[in-house]
């Protein structure tokens, strides 16, 4: 059974953010499919594959490790032997580790706590209709929910404020290494209250939260004094939520910029299209000088009819020559890769891997028996445009930065052009109320595309997974992960 995941999650409105880790040295294949609704009159014409390619599919890679590795890097700060370049890496290091793993647990502590607000409302529900199945509820579970959710928060919260104080225990005297740990410093405050913050926001609203609660606001009231001490932010900046946002959106590249690889890309196929092109002329030309010479030996003489003649035969010249260089070019390139890109490290400039893609429109019936099985499409539903994207990539872990030996992958898909060729209107719905009123409601109008994921570790079992994505023309209204048992 495979050990690695896929995660897909909805970055903003209109954006799709798939994560997977590379673990091992082996190679790895990545195969994603859209399945758009054909009634969005989507097609190679309206968008072409190298169009969406460039403006709609987004590559990062970054150093990662799942183990704790913030003592040797906080051993590495703490040498003060490092030059500037060093410090710089090792502080960006220290507070990449603690951002990805307070936003993973944030983001698991998130879906938990919406759970249990879920089963809070349906307690509430049944106190107030005891006519309801009796029995249903079990309140010893809900208890035990409570408690480790409660005991998980803790936890997360402790973690955090001593990462915080070990950091802030090595503040440089250096000017020039003191400017660059307080965008850091300014920045994981930052980061830290926002992700409490939303903890509180979903927690339930019962007593058994109420410690946890207040315990987390006083840490966020805590990094908001902090911050305002140091002096990091304006009053302006502080008092205006975008140009806040802005701000740490920059110091977050600057945290992930030494750990993000650099890439260099190529399109592959240039001097064979080349070759194709001429090829192609060639072909055609030695037809045309054989009618031309098999019309002068009919015609004899120039006349009105050779004139006509030669007109005819380059002009088929012209309609041939792009029609024999297209399909010749199709047949040289089926199936082969049509980019290639290179992961560079963004210290030393090592070549880290290598990765090969390609993307275009495919018909259903030429999917692969296990793509078919996953998607699960019946005779009832309509047409849909398969969009397929792979890549294929093999990296070199013994280059990588000391300390890491796995790189964590980020394709993020706009679907922006999929949403431009959606209708813009919706309508209204009636609904019957128990007292006999009729109650009118705007509905807009959204369409469902489903994407479906195959991922192959070297020689390992393949990974499938399907999810479901519903959007809007304005917005992604919904990601939820399909499971096998499940139907459409």
């Amino acid at each position: 059974m495979a050990t690695h995941q896929v995660t897909v999650e909805r970055r903003d409105s209109l954006h799709l953010k798939v994560s997977r880790v590379l673990r091992e040295e082996s190679s790895h294949r990545l195969d994603v499919y859209l399945f758009v609704p054909s009634e969005i009159g989507l097609n190679a014409h309206v968008l072409s594959e190298d169009a969406f390619y460039h403006g709609a599919i987004h590559v990062k890679r970054t150093y990662y490790s799942d183990r704790h590795r913030l003592p040797l890097v906080m051993s590495r700060l703490a040498g003060k032997r490092l030059d500037t370049d060093q410090y710089r890496l090792g502080l960006s290091l220290y507070a990449y580790q603690y951002v990805v793993a307070l936003e993973r647990s944030t983001q698991a502590l998130l879906d938990q706590a919406r759970l249990a607000r879920k089963a809070e409302k349906r307690g509430t529900e049944k106190v107030e209709k005891p006519e309801q199945a009796p029995g249903a509820g079990k309140p010893e579970d809900a208890k035990e929910e409570t408690g480790r959710l409660r005991d998980q928060l803790e936890e997360t919260l402790d973690l955090a404020r001593g990462i915080l104080r070990r950091l802030r225990r090595q503040e440089p005297t250096d000017e020039s290494l003191h400017r660059y740990y307080a965008n850091i410093d300014n920045y994981l405050s930052w980061f830290t209250e926002q992700q409490l913050l939303a903890l509180i926001a979903h927690l339930p609203r019962g007593n058994d939260y109420r410690q946890i609660r207040t315990r987390l606001l006083g840490v966020c009231h805590d990094e908001d004094e902090h911050r305002r001490a140091r002096h990091y932010n304006s009053e302006r900046v502080t008092r205006d939520p975008t140009r806040m946002s802005n701000k740490m959106r920059l110091l977050r590249r600057l945290i992930e910029y030494p750990v993000t690889l650099k890439q260099r890309n190529q399109e592959l196929g240039g001097g064979e299209e080349k070759a194709v092109k001429g090829l192609a002329t060639a072909v055609v030309m030695v037809f045309v000088t054989l009618g031309l010479l098999e019309a002068r030996a009919v015609l004899g003489d120039i006349t009105a009819l050779f004139v006509l003649s030669l007109a005819v035969l380059y002009a088929l010249r012209e309609v041939f020559k792009d029609d024999l260089r297209i399909t010749l070019w199709r047949w040289l390139r089926r199936g082969r890769p049509k980019w290639r890109r290179q992961y560079l490290d963004a210290h030393s400039n090592a070549v880290l891997g290598r990765q090969l893609e390609w993307f275009d429109y495919q018909r259903y019936s030429g999917l692969d028996e296990d793509i078919r099985r996953v998607r699960k499409r019946n005779m009832a539903q309509r047409e849909e445009i398969v969009l397929h994207y792979r890549s294929s990539s093999r990296m070199s872990p013994t280059r990588f930065l000391s300390g890491y030996d796995r790189t964590r992958e980020t394709l993020t898909l706009n679907l922006s052009p999929l949403a431009r060729l959606m209708d813009k209107g919706d309508h209204h719905v009636y609904r019957l109320e128990e007292k006999g009123q009729v109650v009118r409601e705007p509905v807009e109008k959204r369409h469902l595309i489903n994407l479906v994921i195959r991922e192959v570790e070297g020689d390992g079992t393949p990974l499938l997974q399907r999810w479901k994505i519903v959007m809007s023309r304005s917005k992604i209204v919904d990601v939820e992960l399909v499971h096998e048992e499940e139907t459409d």
